[in-house]
């Protein structure tokens, strides 16, 4: 008897990170900050760097940066349409930014964003127990799967220009795990039926 290797029969659109924070002054308020940053390997819009961002610190404009204009485009009309559609506006310019890492999983991971007029920097810390978010395509009438390694953090800071975006991370649940409202999203693979 030979073991069976199950594959997923949906077409892979996207695949890398999708790290975010999103900030709230209190619990079950609004958010103060909501940045979406994305790291892609493969996708119909090529590899490269995106970060969405709203916060205190952008008045609550949408302001996005990207190494690669065609996947930060791409990911608007196949993705954050249905994550957050206020960063699926296509008249927003794209902002030309260049996007380092460092730092691990363990203690602290930074990502930063360059661009001529702006200097941006997300971290990550504290952080609790690792668990896979799986959502099938399908699941709850989306077309869309998606499956990633969440590493929840306790705490994270945003800046801009050496300002600091206002509000704080809270914990939430996904499913029976320990969440918060700023998570590494690594090995994420998003399909499509």
């Amino acid at each position: 008897m030979t073991a069976s290797n199950p594959t997923d029969p949906n077409q892979v659109r996207v695949t890398g990170e999708n790290s975010f924070i999103r900030l709230v002054q209190e619990e079950g308020g609004p958010q103060t900050t909501r940045a979406s940053h994305w790291r892609v390997h493969h996708s119909p819009g090529g590899a490269g760097h995106v970060l969405y961002l709203k916060s205190d610190l952008t008045d609550d404009q949408v302001q996005i940066y990207s190494d690669n204009i065609a996947l930060a485009r791409w990911l608007q009309e196949e993705i954050e349409s249905m994550l957050f559609p206020e960063f699926s506006d296509q008249g927003v310019p794209v902002i030309d930014a260049v996007f380092t890492k460092r730092g691990d999983s363990y203690t602290f991971w930074t990502e930063n964003v360059e661009s001529e007029e702006d200097t941006i920097t997300l971290t990550w810390y504290n952080f609790i127990e690792p668990f896979m978010l799986v959502n099938p395509a399908g699941a709850g009438g989306r077309t869309h799967g998606v499956y990633s390694c969440f590493i929840p953090a306790q705490n994270a800071q945003l800046t801009v220009n050496g300002d600091v975006a206002d509000g704080n991370v809270v914990r939430e649940m996904r499913g029976d795990k320990a969440s918060s409202t700023a998570c590494l999203a690594l090995s994420e693979t998003w399909v499509r039926a």
